[in-house]
C-alpha cells in the first residue's frame, strides 16, 4: 500500500497543487474535478508537465457533475449522483465526459458518487438505474477503464448487489470508510467481508456517527473518529490490497495541510 491524497481541480493553478503534493512527500493523488470547465486540453497539459516535474501518479479521476447536491439524509436523497431523474441524462453524460478526459490523462480508474442506491431490487425504479450505470460503465470499459464507486449513501449488501446487477465486469469500490460511518449506513472493517474484493483505491478518512436523523455524522481527522484504522489496515492486508490510501481532509487551510500530514505519520505506522 502506498499514500496519496485528494488533488481537487479548482482553477487552472496546477503546477502549484501537484508541488504541494510533492512538498508533503507523497507519489500518489487522486485527481477530484466537479468543474467540466476545466477539463479542457490546456489544463491536461499542465496536468502532464506538473506530474512529470514532480513525480506524481494519478491513481483515479474523480469525476463529479453539475446540479444541486446535498450531503444530508433529506435533500440528498433527490440530488446525489444519477439516481435523481431530474438530473440522470445530464449527468450520465458528464460521467462519460469525464472518462474521456481520464483516458486524455491516461487514468485508467474513474469514480464517482452514484447517489442513494434502492435497497430495494424490485422497486419499480431499481432496474432504469441499472441500465443508468451499465451506460456508463460500458463507455468506461471502452475507454479501457474501471467505474468505481465511492461508499457511503448505501449498505454494502446493495453496492455489492448493484455491481453484481450491472455485470459489465469493469467495476469497483472507491471506499471511503468515514462515510459508511457518517451515513450510519455500515462498519467499514466488516464490509471489506461483502465487498472487499471490489476495491480498487480508498479514502484514509475518518469520522463518527450520525447523531440525528437529517445530517451526516462529523468528519475529524483520521484516528480520532470511529474507523479503527489498525484493524482495517490490517484487514486491508489480509485481503491482498495492494493499492493506494488516498488521505483526505473535508476542511481547509492551515489545519487541514497538519492533519494531512499527522495522517500520513499515523498510517505510515500502521503499513509499516
Amino acid at each position: 500500500m502506498e499514500l496519496g491524497v485528494m488533488v481537487h481541480l479548482l482553477d487552472d493553478n496546477i503546477d502549484e497543487r501537484f508541488k504541494q503534493v510533492r512538498e508533503h512527500g507523497f507519489n500518489w493523488c487522486q485527481l477530484c474535478a466537479w468543474r467540466h470547465d476545466l477539463m479542457t486540453e490546456e489544463i491536461a497539459v499542465k496536468i502532464d508537465e506538473a506530474r512529470k516535474k514532480y513525480g506524481v501518479e494519478i491513481s483515479t479521476f474523480w469525476c463529479g457533475y453539475s446540479g444541486e447536491v446535498y450531503w444530508n439524509f433529506y435533500e440528498g436523497q433527490n440530488t446525489l449522483g444519477i439516481v435523481p431523474l431530474k438530473y440522470r441524462d445530464m449527468r450520465v453524460a458528464e460521467l462519460k465526459h469525464g472518462s474521456d478526459y481520464a483516458k486524455r490523462l491516461g487514468v485508467g480508474q474513474i469514480a464517482t458518487h452514484m447517489g442513494y442506491l434502492y435497497e430495494n431490487p424490485l422497486c419499480d425504479d431499481y432496474q432504469p438505474l441499472i441500465a443508468a450505470i451499465r451506460d456508463v460503465a460500458e463507455y468506461c470499459r471502452a475507454n479501457g477503464q474501471k467505474l468505481m464507486f465511492e461508499t457511503g449513501q448505501e449498505t454494502p449488501v446493495t453496492l455489492r448487489r448493484v455491481i453484481e446487477d450491472v455485470g459489465t465486469g469493469n467495476l469497483g469500490i472507491n471506499l471511503d470508510p468515514a462515510n459508511l460511518i457518517l451515513y450510519g449506513k455500515g462498519n467499514p472493517v466488516d464490509a471489506l467481508d461483502v465487498f472487499g474484493e471490489y476495491v480498487c483505491d480508498i479514502h484514509a478518512k475518518d469520522g463518527k456517527y450520525p447523531t440525528n436523523g437529517r445530517d451526516l455524522g462529523e468528519e475529524t481527522v483520521v484516528g480520532q473518529g470511529k474507523v479503527n484504522f489498525p484493524r482495517f489496515i490490517e484487514r486491508l492486508k489480509e485481503i491482498g490490497y495492494n493499492g493506494t490510501l488516498i488521505i483526505e481532509r473535508e476542511i481547509w487551510g492551515e489545519q487541514q495541510i497538519k492533519d494531512i500530514n499527522d495522517t500520513k505519520i499515523y498510517l505510515e505506522e500502521l503499513i509499516g
